[in-house]
């Protein structure tokens, strides 16, 4: 039997291309220039994740600002002092903030897709922000002339049409980053913050055919920026009824660097739907150390003692590098983590068909 596996997103990118990309926010590299550097780091992303083995591979996030603000890029109803998010180390990262309507996507996920497909011999996978973290840049006061109410019926348009693009396209599946879920939790344990995140995106998600839903995911994680995350504290299990509301076929969910694994996975199916398959993160791109493809095949066997084997995948915890500007993880260290999830996944796949 074969058990599918994928990636979550992103790729630290290599050290030129970083410093490449902070030079031109300066505008010290000509346009061009970023280009160049953009596309060698893409074909070398490319050639190395299908090396690994990976049956699905992504672009790398290579030439996204974030996994969260690319939608914004280009944008000029747009100012910095928006949402403050506070990571565990002390470190923060900060949104947006939009000053004027109507909203817009000034650039669509599906540019991404097809730039990595082009080089690619194996499906590739879309990941897209979720609604929901980008109605964090409306402020809490309004934007005169432009009500919230006009500003997320736009915003449920602009997010059909990234999804809906990219499936068009020939996306093999397209994945939502949901990083604040989990969040939401914290900032709110009466739950109505998560509640209306996962109404935002379900106005996103039943715009699909039931065929299309499947080929879209949700991912969830407590964040993953600079070695530290900014609610790995949350239960799951105040989580995970609502996670597995949404209207998708597929559930990527962080797992591997859970203190209570098997805590988690009784949760999940409990809460796991027909015609649903969740993904559980095997490997935790926050961990320096490289999982070997034997200690992944025991998490892949653990998960497969609740949930269906033909409900049943295995995924990366989180994107390694989320954020442009993070180093915390090497690049080789990224891609050997990816080749264990894959072997690993392989071992188990042969243990549980035999």
């Amino acid at each position: 039997m074969a058990l599918p596996t994928e990636p979550i997103g992103s790729i630290p990118r290599p050290p030129e291309l970083i410093e490449g990309m902070a030079a031109a926010s300066r505008g010290e590299l000509p346009a061009d220039k970023l280009a160049a550097l953009t596309e060698a780091a893409l074909l070398d992303t490319v050639r190395r994740f299908e090396a690994t083995g990976s049956p699905v591979i992504t672009d790398g996030e290579q030439s996204k600002s974030s996994f969260a603000t690319y939608p914004l890029e280009g944008l000029d109803n747009l100012a910095p002092d928006g949402v403050v998010i506070p990571f565990a180390d002390g470190h923060t990262r900060q949104l947006p903030r939009l000053t004027a309507g109507p909203f817009r996507y000034g650039r669509n996920a599906v540019d991404y897709y097809r730039a990595a497909a082009a080089h690619a011999t194996v499906p590739v996978k879309q990941a897209v922000i979720a609604p929901s973290a980008l109605s964090l840049i409306y402020p809490q006061d309004g934007i005169d002339g432009y009500p919230q109410e006009q500003f997320v019926d736009d915003l449920v348009k602009a997010a059909y049409q990234d999804i809906k693009s990219c499936l068009d396209a020939g996306a093999d599946s397209v994945q939502l980053d949901f990083t604040e879920g989990r969040l939401a939790v914290k900032l709110d344990p009466s739950k109505g913050l998560l509640n209306s995140f996962v109404a935002l995106n379900n106005r996103v998600l039943e715009r699909f055919g039931d065929d299309e839903r499947q080929r879209i995911g949700i991912h969830t994680c407590p964040g993953g920026d600079q070695d530290s995350t900014h609610s790995a504290d949350v239960d799951y299990a105040e989580l995970l009824p609502a996670f597995f509301s949404m209207r998708a076929g597929r559930f990527y969910v962080q797992l591997a660097s859970e203190a209570d694994r098997r805590g988690v996975l009784k949760v999940i199916a409990q809460c796991l739907r027909p015609g649903q398959r969740v993904f559980v993160g095997v490997v935790d791109p926050i961990d320096p150390d490289v999982e070997t493809p034997e200690q992944v095949r025991d998490r892949v066997l653990e998960a497969a003692e609740f949930i269906p084997l033909d409900q049943l995948g295995t995924c990366d915890d989180c994107g390694f590098s989320p954020f442009a500007d993070d180093t915390s993880t090497a690049r080789d260290t990224a891609f050997a983590k990816i080749e264990a999830r894959v072997r690993g996944t392989e071992l188990a796949a042969a243990q549980l068909g035999s």
